[in-house]
């Protein structure tokens, strides 16, 4: 799978379970030595996780680390989430993910993966998927997305909304949420302010909480006529790939609240990303295409979702700064700005600023 970089605080000596350091673990996988008839494998390093590239697999181990989000010190937390995180995505991207695979300490001290032993450890095996036919890498260095690979893509996400159940009340988790994400993003977007070079946002926050308000029933009305499901949860670019059949992937599993929404919610920020990226005719289409299928909502929610997004964007990028070491602050200072910039444009184009 394709992955972007970044990097974190280790938990010193940090234990997969107890049985050995997160150390042991990684130089046991980047050697290679699971995979004897191919080279070393590629490494890509998340905050949240390690990704072991093979040739035609991607192999992922969850990081023992605390973040602002999520807790997976412990091993019956990281085993908990590989397994969520292993059902969530089998539901919408078929056989791309493969098995949850143990790594095991033998009997005579040794580590493999998979086998009889002492499970120290769990890994998602998936297929890896081409880098070059994802969303993000296709903006950037094309070639241009087509208009028909946007459709696919609708496609395949109309089809994985129709097929979620009926959720109890969605409503009630859905728009208190919306508020909590524009209120979190306001409070991280102050205290990260210094360090981003870019001012809170307040007025944005001001019109991104009125324009909620106003449009709390039409909200409400949705989620009572079954329109607010289980979806996603972080639709971004760099979870899309344009394949034939496209693959959608990478759903969120640390918190079911933040996939009980909207589907206009989702597909709306992900066309407001393509915008940043200079296509905007993406979004256009997908709103379209996903407006046969689906009733969209109004002009006034769509605004609202999309300042939420945009806002919630910005905070994201802006707790890059909370990392003891910044790889590449340039770009999230850029990414800050960039999303504070679109939220305030967005409830301009609509009259509210």
């Amino acid at each position: 799978m394709h992955m972007s970089s970044a990097r974190t605080e280790p938990i010193k000596d940090a234990l997969a379970s107890g049985e050995g350091s997160l150390a042991e673990l990684h130089a046991f996988l980047r050697s290679g030595a699971p995979w004897p008839d191919e080279p070393p494998p590629k490494c890509i390093e998340t905050h949240a996780s390690l990704v072991y590239l093979t040739s035609d697999r991607a192999w992922k181990l969850k990081k023992p680390v605390r973040l602002m989000h999520v807790d997976q010190v412990s091993f019956e937390a990281r085993a908990r989430l590989c397994r969520e995180e292993f059902r969530l995505n089998r539901a919408l991207s078929g056989g791309v993910y493969r098995s949850l695979t143990p790594l095991v300490r033998r009997a005579d001290g040794s580590l493999a993966l998979g086998g009889v032993g002492r499970v120290v450890d769990w890994l998602i095996e998936s297929l890896r998927l081409p880098e070059q036919e994802m969303l993000d890498r296709r903006l950037v260095c094309g070639p241009a997305p087509e208009c028909t690979e946007i459709e696919a893509v609708c496609d395949l996400l109309v089809g994985f909304y129709r097929r979620q159940p009926q959720l109890p009340d969605p409503g009630a988790v859905f728009y208190p949420r919306l508020l909590q994400d524009v209120e979190t993003a306001a409070t991280h977007l102050r205290e990260m302010a210094s360090a981003t070079g870019v001012p809170a946002p307040e007025q944005t926050v001001d019109f991104a909480v009125a324009a909620l308000k106003t449009c709390r029933e039409e909200i409400v009305e949705r989620a009572r006529l079954g329109l607010v499901v289980e979806g996603h949860g972080d639709l971004r670019c760099e979870h899309v790939c344009l394949t034939r059949p496209p693959v959608v992937f990478d759903r969120l599993e640390i918190d079911h609240g933040m996939r009980v929404l909207d589907p206009f919610y989702e597909i709306n920020a992900l066309g407001l990303e393509c915008a940043l990226q200079g296509a905007g005719w993406i979004r256009a289409v997908m709103l379209v295409k996903m407006s046969y299928a689906i009733a969209p909502p109004s002009l006034a929610l769509l605004t609202a979702y999309g300042g939420v997004a945009l806002l919630t964007r910005a905070r994201l990028a802006a707790n890059h700064f909370r990392d003891i070491e910044v790889a590449t602050p340039a770009k999230w200072r850029a990414k800050t700005k960039q999303n504070v910039a679109a939220a305030a444009q967005l409830f301009a184009k609509a009259g509210e600023i």
